[in-house]
């Protein structure tokens, strides 16, 4: 599943409304945010979330909010006897931090998902869930957000983290950037693994579900481009890789401007175009044979002989090559796609 963040710093929008709706158009379905951001003024905390809640509802939206028990009297719930009350709100789930213990921790699970900090929780607490009779199947373990550059999560702990937490029967909920409108004060992102901070959102997305044992994946900034949207939904209901190019030249851009598969037998060094070669081929002459970059796309020129009209996409840095003439490359914030794109798998390239 796929999320994205709203957060309570101001009254929700016609924009934010409109925004949530094409985020649910491009497979989007939970939205996260907190009630305790040190900015944000907690005294319109409770007619904020009552607006995002009725949103969330009206576009059948999951909504998770961040808590504490500080924050929870500034809505003026009680958690212990209030629950209903969350829910009519349109809150489904909620991540429970800072003052809160175990036995009303259990008791909320019974009744609606909860959250708990996905860094933090100890066997000991696994232990005292259970005793206290908690519904695991309602628990999600959330991995937090770093603002601050420097301070996200090394991979290979994370990863480690998250084995355990499986182990325990847990679901696991981490965060990537966004790329247009990001959060303040800060303005650095908000990623869960530090190596994201400035990696293409759908890039460190695929990273989390396919290396490092997360099931869910929520948006940790405000906004998503359109451009970024319109990848994920291409990815998500084509499996499509979709990859923006600058051509640098005018010439056979019929043969690399569309769609492609990469090769089964997927070559170490470069995508390979399964369809490239079976086109019809005019003769290529030489020309552009540079250095190729990372994300260079490739057309083999007639001095490689049959292997004439051959098209590749780099995935690391190539020496220059007289036959092959370097035709356009990947736009820079896109070349971390490619790491991604799997054999057999369809990708397009478009300007």
């Amino acid at each position: 599943m796929l999320g994205c963040s709203i957060f309570l710093g101001e009254d929700l929008s016609e924009a934010t409304y409109q925004y949530m709706k094409r985020m649910k158009a491009a497979n989007f379905t939970g939205i996260f945010t907190s009630l305790h951001i040190p900015e944000d003024d907690a005294s319109q905390y409770l007619k904020r979330i009552q607006a995002l809640g009725k949103a969330a509802m009206d576009l059948e939206l999951s909504l998770m909010v961040d808590i504490s028990a500080k924050a929870l009297e500034a809505i003026g719930v009680k958690i212990e006897s209030n629950v209903s009350k969350l829910q009519e709100m349109g809150i489904t789930g909620i991540r429970m931090d800072y003052g809160i213990d175990m036995t009303t921790i259990a008791a909320v699970s019974r009744v609606m998902t909860v959250g708990l900090n996905a860094s933090t929780l100890t066997t000991d607490e696994v232990v005292e869930l259970k005793q206290y009779g908690a519904d695991f199947s309602r628990m999600e373990l959330w991995h937090n957000y770093y603002p601050r550059p420097e301070t996200g999560l090394d991979k290979a702990s994370f990863i480690s983290r998250n084995q355990w937490l499986k182990g325990q029967g847990f679901k696991v909920i981490a965060f990537v950037p966004g790329d247009e409108r990001l959060r303040g004060p800060l303005f650095d992102h908000l990623p869960t693994l530090e190596k994201h901070r400035d990696t293409h959102p759908l890039a460190a997305c695929l990273e989390l579900l396919k290396d490092c044992h997360v099931d869910e994946v929520y948006i940790g900034d405000e906004r998503l481009s359109e451009k970024v949207m319109g990848q994920f939904t291409r990815y998500v209901e084509e499996d499509v890789m979709a990859l923006q190019i600058l051509p640098l030249t005018n010439s056979y851009q019929e043969l690399f401007i569309g769609s492609h598969t990469n090769r089964v037998d997927s070559a170490r060094d470069v995508i390979r175009s399964q369809e490239a070669r079976f086109k019809v081929i005019p003769v290529i002459a030489q020309e552009g044979c540079h250095l190729r970059e990372q994300g260079s796309v490739t057309l083999d020129n007639q001095l490689y002989g049959r292997y004439m009209g051959e098209l590749q996409l780099t995935k690391r840095d190539l020496p220059a090559d007289s036959r092959v003439n370097v035709v356009a490359k990947v736009v820079p914030t896109d070349v971390a796609l490619i790491d991604w794109i799997q054999p057999g798998q369809k990708y397009a390239l478009y300007q």
